[in-house]
């Protein structure tokens, strides 16, 4: 048979679940020239699916994995094999014993709608009926969600796999990999111990065996494996007689890392409480050496007593049935773990026809497998899995011992209460900008960022609080990582003038004589302007979805300048690029200043001999010059709604651009202000960013960013646009001048879930709380609507934007 690009040959390596769901996608979308090569036997091969307790709760803060786990439940509840069902849909609960994770499930409740998932908080004497066992003296409140439940991992595994070979995919079992063969950047095919197979795609998901794959194929994968304690009761006198597999909801004890299921008459623990017990993948044993030293499998490792004793203890003070029980058999079982908690999805930089699928449970399985082969056959998927795509980790995020530490670290968080502005505690420092030394000198308060430290406030401003007159009290939790600073960081900025270290912001630099004709091609807005242009423009996909959005600046006919978003820009770019054209990540080699406010002019124009007035350097322009004894790149943008510039200058001269700006300033009034104020201001004039408010699964008119697209030139994902929108990005003012919002809170629209919230900050100058929400197009200024902040409904108005200055008076002057 001939292996046309319509049925190309596809090589998974991996028959867990990822592995034969994907083989089911791909033949379902008319791929059938796929071979599963698995190491150890079929069905049951010996990876994390073969022991995995098949727990599925879809309920999750990304949008993303909620929407793999929707597809996961309902394609098993589809699937069974010899009339068993692959799904099994108890419900799910999870419960709350302290006040902390009671709010908490009221915002995990809160996710549920603004995904689309039936969710409810009750009371404990409900929690009781659903769970009698459970001691409800001690319980608060729950959050039961009737439509989760268990999945039969190996039944689902093996139901797909055998609907895929009756489309033509074969499996082979005890076939190890031994190598990845490559030409000119691309896959070839893969050796094993018992041959090479041919292919035009090779797939890794050979879960917590990725990293081993990876480095054959030269290709880094940033997983770390960890070993995770699950166990089995002995009958219990109060579920003698059950004959059905599971009755109650799955049950999840988050104050104490635990959960539990059902085995017919013994219940079924697991626990994250334990110390991270992270395993080496290079180590781990093939399936039979594995049996020969009396492990039932490679991904299962002996129980260790000690990590359980105190688990035991709080496993009988939520059920006391378990105090006359015991363990009855127990293991630790490996699986896998990414520096964020995500997936790590794609085709590699590196390898061209090279895929990732790695890092994925059961309960995202079936989306995952879904999304990649769309990804495979249609060139894109249906979803947005920027926070999946193995690009989005930094070069500094992916040495050993930082895959190891935070992987370890996302173990240690997988229950607990993350705020969304939470930083890492470890490694930090890790990126500082040149600017590092004078912010901690001014008490900036760090969070992180892509591995960067950046300000979100500095207490040398701490006094010019006092002249703001009274903010609204925050709740405990809005108060987290924010400070009634950032409030007169703002005002400073939009009276005064402020610094903002830009510097985490993406540059690359693209160059050669094909450059203006290969950005004006990539992207949508007019790009054929004169050397000092700048322009805002989009990356769409074929699909016209808004892969990013870039800040282009020609500073000379064959030489831009790009403001980009993460990683995958610059991958996206370097995979279309011509032979004539040159891509360069400059972001660590340089660093940017944003100077903005009323005095921004007032500040630089004496540093320089160019003019910067407004006739001689206008908006959404960019000059070379010199600031003092620095040399700049000066660019006429404000992404704060001020008059101002960025400033970019080479790493090794930041510090000097930064204290002549600062000595400068001195006499205006000049601020240091952060991230927090920045964010304010920006949703003051509507802002959008990419990756919060939009994604490539939004449309530029759904996202309010049409002006950036001319439809008089060809770009990537024209022919794919239309006009007709039935929701849009909306801003939405808070009716309460005390009320906030965070942001993937749900709005009701007539009492019912309408869409929900992208980002959302206090307006500090228009006192009221800004959000920007997804809703349907129809919904008029003025329009009522309520936003569900941890169980409450809060009041809030549909507004028009741009909120401030509309006319654009106060930027261009």
């Amino acid at each position: 048979m001939s292996h046309t690009r319509e049925n190309p040959r596809v090589v998974v390596i991996g028959a867990g679940i990822v592995g034969c769901s994907l083989a089911d996608e791909l033949t379902a979308r008319g791929w059938t020239d796929v071979t599963v090569l698995e190491q150890g036997p079929l069905p049951a091969p010996g990876g994390s699916t073969s022991h995995a307790p098949g727990l599925v709760f879809r309920t999750s803060p990304s949008k993303t994995l909620a929407e793999f786990a929707k597809y996961t439940v309902e394609k098993f509840s589809s699937l069974q094999v010899d009339g068993v069902p692959c799904f099994d849909p108890v419900g799910g609960l999870e419960l709350a014993t302290t006040p902390e994770r009671l709010a908490e499930l009221h915002r995990r409740a809160g996710y549920a709608a603004s995904w689309g998932i039936r969710g409810e908080i009750v009371g404990p004497a409900r929690c009781k009926e659903l769970w009698p066992l459970i001691d409800e003296s001690i319980v608060l409140g729950g959050f039961h969600t009737p439509d989760d439940g268990l999945a039969r991992a190996l039944l689902a595994a093996r139901a797909q796999m055998e609907r895929a070979i009756t489309r033509g995919a074969r499996f082979l079992d005890r076939h190890t990999v031994t190598g990845i063969e490559r030409q000119h950047g691309r896959v070839t095919g893969v050796v094993t111990d018992r041959g090479i197979f041919p292919a035009d795609h090779v797939v890794s998901a050979a879960g917590f065996w990725g990293p081993v794959i990876g480095r054959m194929a030269g290709v880094d994968v940033p997983l770390q494996p960890l070993a995770h304690q699950y166990a089995r009761t002995r009958p219990l006198p109060e579920l003698s007689g059950a004959t059905a597999e599971a009755t109650r909801p799955i049950l999840r004890f988050q104050d104490r890392d635990l959960y539990f299921r059902e085995h017919t008459d013994r219940i079924g623990i697991g626990s994250y409480a334990h110390r991270p017990l992270p395993v080496d993948p290079f180590a781990v044993l093939p399936y039979d050496e594995a049996r020969a030293r009396d492990m039932d499998m490679p991904s299962s490792y002996p129980f260790t007593e000690e990590d359980w004793a105190p688990s035991w203890e709080d496993c009988r003070a939520l059920l006391p049935a378990l105090r006359a029980s015991e363990i009855e058999e127990g293991f630790n079982g490996v699986f896998s773990f990414t520096p964020d908690g995500m997936p790590v999805l794609g085709e590699a930089r590196e390898l061209r026809g090279f895929w990732l699928a790695e890092a994925v449970w059961v309960t995202h399985s079936a989306g995952v497998a879904k999304a990649v082969a769309e990804w495979m056959v249609n060139g894109r998927p249906s979803l947005d899995l920027h926070e999946c795509d193995h690009t989005r980790f930094e070069e500094a995020q992916r040495s050993p011992s930082y895959v190891r530490e935070r992987g370890s670290q996302q173990f240690v968080e997988v229950y607990d209460v993350i705020h969304p502005l939470q930083p890492m505690e470890q490694p930090r420092p890790l990126r500082v900008s040149p600017f590092y030394a004078r912010q901690q000198q001014l008490g900036a308060y760090f969070l992180e960022g892509g591995g960067w430290e950046r300000p979100h406030w500095y207490e040398a401003n701490a006094p010019l609080v006092d002249a703001l007159g009274p903010l609204p009290e925050r709740d405990a939790w809005s108060a987290r990582h924010w400070s009634p600073i950032a409030a007169a960081e703002a005002k400073a900025t939009r009276e005064r003038v402020a610094l903002y270290d830009m510097t985490p912001l993406r540059r690359l630099e693209v160059t050669g004589p094909g450059a203006l004709d290969f950005l004006d091609r990539m992207t949508t807005n007019n790009l054929r302007k004169k050397p000092g242009a700048v322009t805002y423009t989009l990356l769409l996909d074929d699909s016209g979805g808004i892969r990013s959005d870039l800040t282009v600046a020609r500073l000379a006919p064959d030489r831009f300048q790009v403001g980009a978003n993460s990683p995958a820009d610059l991958d996206w770019l370097t995979r279309h690029a011509p032979d004539d054209v040159q891509i360069r990540d400059i972001t660590s080699g340089t660093c940017c200043i944003g100077v903005w406010g009323p005095a921004a002019r007032a500040l630089v124009q004496p540093l320089t001999r160019d003019d910067f007035s407004h006739e001689g350097f206008g908006y959404f322009r960019a000059k070379q010059t010199h600031l003092g004894h620095v040399p700049v790149t000066a660019m006429r943008l404000s992404y704060v709604g001020e008059l101002g510039w960025e400033l970019y200058t080479s790493a090794d001269l930041g510090l000097r651009l930064w204290d002549t700006l600062w000595e400068a300033g001195q006499e205006l009034g000049v601020i240091a202000a952060g991230r927090s104020a920045f964010n304010s201001l920006r949703l003051e004039k509507g802002y959008r960013a990419w990756g919060t408010d939009m994604t490539d699964e939004h449309s530029p008119y759904e996202a309010g960013v049409g002006f950036a697209v001319r439809l008089d030139k060809e770009f990537t994902g024209r022919g794919a646009l239309s006009p007709d929108i039935t929701r849009r990005l909306t801003p939405l003012l808070l009716d309460d001048p005390a009320a906030v919002v965070l942001g993937k809170e749900p709005v009701y629209v007539d009492g019912a879930p309408a869409g929900y919230v992208t980002s959302a900050s206090y307006g500090y100058t228009l006192g009221r709380c800004v959000a920007y929400a997804w809703l349907p197009a129809d919904l008029a200024t003025g329009t009522g609507v309520h936003i569900e902040y941890f169980g409450e409904k809060v009041p809030a108005t549909v507004a028009e934007e741009p909120l401030f200055d509309p006319k654009m008076t106060r930027i261009r002057r």
